[in-house]
């Protein structure tokens, strides 16, 4: 019988904390594994088990475990360095986005900077860059396991549809009750502006880990107990006709960034129809994608120019955090307003 080690492996594609539960519970299934603990800031797992191949041979079995999710598991660190030539094609990409929600935000066509609020525009456009970055990571993993639960049924749709359903009837419901939280806590334009400076943050942090270049931002992600997570991600392998009904509205609790920044202003709107709709807007937003994702194989984590993907996604949210920050900071008299349209 082989002893009880423990070994280092370094992984590649995390995006944020779910990512670690995804990964640990995925290493947990095989059968001479006794203990998986991920570190986001680090970038690598510490497996307990009484190992019977070598590291490499190790790493490349759970690789196949995770590949499908995005994730690359080695043995050694892999120095890839930041691929800073990615900016040379993401920068402009992001500029004009950026240009054209100003131009729309002027022509009146839409409102994706409304004073220290976000407007459902807002909502759709952070829930369209989540669908292709941190959701399509996490959320995605899950989808490809709920897939893997229809396969065993014939591979119909159903496992698909009635997952996405649950999903936005969560967010939608969900959302509700967050912002009768908030009611119900009485906020006033102080709190309502220190919640808008959250978003701001949280949305900051987001940005950046999407450029894949300073690692240490990664220890500054908001995450919920990870039990609620683990209870998602294994209730994906159920083949009940229910689980993923339950499981569309469990990703509501997804330590997900972008979810998060959202929920906080649900929160702060304290209305159960504004945080029902901002969160429905949201989770609109990530639907093309995922539906993408369920239906037709897409995964953008294994194409060539994901890095660029990445990174121009990346660059727009900090965009955003930028301009909601500063017009909570404008609704406070602290500076001026950065738009007059």
């Amino acid at each position: 019988m082989n002893p009880v080690t423990t070994r280092i492996f370094h992984i590649s594609g995390m995006h944020c904390k779910a990512c670690t539960i995804l990964i640990e519970d995925a290493l947990g299934e095989l059968p001479y594994v006794e203990r998986a603990e991920v570190s986001l800031a680090d970038n690598r797992v510490a497996v307990t088990g009484a190992f019977k191949d070598s590291p490499e041979d190790t790493a490349e079995e759970m690789t196949r475990l995770v590949q499908s999710r995005g994730y690359t598991i080695s043995a050694e660190k892999n120095e890839r360095g930041a691929r800073w030539g990615d900016f040379a094609y993401a920068v402009p990409i992001a500029l004009v986005f950026i240009a054209a929600f100003v131009l729309l935000q002027k022509a009146g066509l839409t409102s994706f900077l409304t004073g220290s609020d976000v407007s459902y525009g807002t909502a759709f456009l952070i829930g369209l860059i989540a669908s292709v970055s941190s959701c399509l990571a996490v959320v995605g993993g899950l989808v490809l396991s709920l897939s893997a639960s229809s396969a065993r049924e014939g591979g119909t749709w159903r496992t698909q549809a009635l997952f996405h359903a649950g999903r936005l009837g969560g967010f939608f419901f969900l959302g509700g009750l967050v912002g009768l939280l908030g009611n119900s806590l009485h906020l006033g334009l102080t709190a309502n502006i220190v919640l808008s400076v959250l978003v701001a943050l949280v949305m900051l942090v987001l940005g950046v880990n999407l450029l894949d270049v300073f690692s240490f931002a990664k220890r500054f992600q908001l995450a919920l107990p990870a039990r609620f997570s683990r209870h998602i991600a294994r209730g994906a392998k159920h083949d009940h006709y229910l689980a993923p009904i339950v499981v569309g509205v469990g990703t509501f609790f997804l330590p997900c960034g972008f979810t998060q920044s959202m929920q906080i202003y649900a929160l702060s709107t304290g209305s159960f129809s504004q945080g029902a709709l901002t969160m429905i807007a949201f989770a609109l937003g990530t639907l093309p994608m995922l539906a993408l994702l369920s239906f037709g194989s897409l995964n953008i984590a294994h194409k060539p120019w994901k890095g660029i993907f990445f990174k121009t996604a990346g660059i727009i949210v900090i965009a955003l955090a930028l301009v909601n920050g500063a017009n909570a900071l404008a609704t406070a008299g602290v500076i001026d307003p950065l738009f007059n349209f």
